[in-house]
């Protein structure tokens, strides 16, 4: 049976997820256990932790671990019931407890996709470069693949600003074959004696920001495909660590 570990095979990363991107995995896994339109929130937790996965082989939490994403989980119900996505159910059984969802809820509950989300969780959050790792992983994990690019490569643009001295009026390809020039970029690495392989990293900036960046910041690019995004954004990360290796001591 799938849990949050699935999902998140790395405690630091699912206790640093914010309540309510964490609320859709978990309207998904309430959906399984309604009863006559009702469901016990602290059940659900146990399935989406692995509290009742008694096989060693299934995924689950350990007993401490889920006591440090119990306050997680309550924070992700409150949020829920804050934006009428789920309800307390009438009566006696909501005073005792049982929820309901609200239409919303189960409209979002239905539209998500696991499969997705263990892809998107399957990536190696360690192949992204420090600078951008949290932000853009999270923006994968939540398919908000336009920005996790975006994000990736301005971070490339003000790092090469911030290395090179540039002032905030430069920007795009023009910086980057400002900084990278052959010849007298400030970025340049002059102990490389082939000017056309000097040029040529020249050339990669320019064009990672011109088909990465730049169509990003002025229109919704709509990229679809996960893997397009994650191996978009592993080449930012190459890009700034070859800023990194660059910058004056």
């Amino acid at each position: 049976m799938e849990t949050l570990q699935t999902f998140y095979p790395n405690l630091a990363d699912l206790l640093a997820t914010p309540p309510e991107d964490l609320a859709s995995v978990l309207l998904k896994f309430g959906r399984v256990t309604v009863q006559n339109g009702m469901f016990w929130p602290d059940t659900v937790n146990d399935i989406a932790t692995g509290a009742n996965n008694l096989a060693p082989t299934q995924p689950g939490y350990s007993p401490h671990e889920r006591q440090r994403i119990e306050p997680l989980l309550t924070q992700a119900w409150g949020w829920m019931e804050r934006h009428g996505l789920i309800t307390r159910a009438p009566g006696m059984n909501g005073r005792n407890g049982w929820m309901m969802f609200t239409p919303q809820g189960e409209q979002i509950s239905d539209s998500q996709d696991f499969q997705r989300l263990r892809r998107a969780a399957e990536f190696p959050k360690s192949l992204l470069h420090p600078l951008i790792a949290d932000k853009v992983w999270r923006a994968l994990m939540r398919n908000e693949l336009d920005d996790a690019v975006m994000a990736a490569f301005k971070a490339v643009e003000e790092a090469v600003r911030t290395a090179g001295g540039f002032t905030a009026s430069d920007v795009g390809t023009v910086l980057m074959r400002k900084a990278f020039d052959k010849n007298t970029g400030a970025l340049t690495d002059m102990s490389i004696t082939d000017p056309a392989e000097r040029e040529a990293l020249a050339h990669l900036f320019a064009g990672a920001i011109g088909v990465y960046r730049n169509p990003h910041a002025h229109r919704t690019v709509g990229i679809t495909d996960p893997g397009d995004a994650q191996e978009q954004v592993v080449l930012a990360s190459q890009l700034l660590r070859i800023v990194d290796a660059r910058r004056k001591p």
